[in-house]
């Protein structure tokens, strides 16, 4: 069996947490308002693009290397949507043992350049009407924050 992703909210049978690592996710706008969005190999799930900070690289760094790695896209960081940290979203990878607790800084950002393209991470890659993500398998976590952009908020989500 391959490694799997497993997220938890709000869940009392959830795992004890046992990392925090600073990561980023990106809403991609393309000039037509449509969102870049993957779907992860490790749970079928549609998902922003996003990772982990490395040592030795910004948050911003981070953000636009993931975008780029799982997607194709070259990126260029416009904004923040906001800050997500909630203690009862752990992230569990069956592949070492880690249950992270969240804590995701959301940018957005406009494509530079290149052409959308599957990976070991993403076996989809696609622009989406934000309209249409209702749809979409995804985990709430996404859909909260997707949702945040949406809102146009005068001020980035805290939380």
């Amino acid at each position: 069996m391959s490694a799997r992703r497993i997220d938890y909210l709000d869940d009392p049978n959830a795992p004890a947490p046992n990392s925090v690592v600073p990561s980023a996710n990106v809403i991609v706008v393309n000039d037509d308002g449509k969102i870049l969005l993957i779907r992860r190999t490790d749970n079928g799930n549609h998902a922003l693009p996003g990772g982990g900070m490395d040592l030795g690289e910004s948050i911003t760094q981070a953000a636009v290397r993931e975008v780029r790695e799982e997607t194709g896209i070259e990126v260029e960081i416009t904004g923040l949507v906001g800050i997500y940290t909630n203690p009862r979203h752990l992230i569990e990878y069956t592949s070492d043992g880690e249950v992270r607790q969240e804590f995701s800084i959301v940018f957005t950002a406009r494509p530079r350049g290149g052409v959308p393209t599957t990976t070991d991470e993403a076996s989809e890659v696609l622009w989406v009407d934000p309209t249409d993500v209702a749809a979409m398998q995804m985990h709430p976590s996404m859909r909260q924050r997707i949702e945040h952009y949406r809102q146009r908020r005068a001020e980035p989500y805290l939380g």
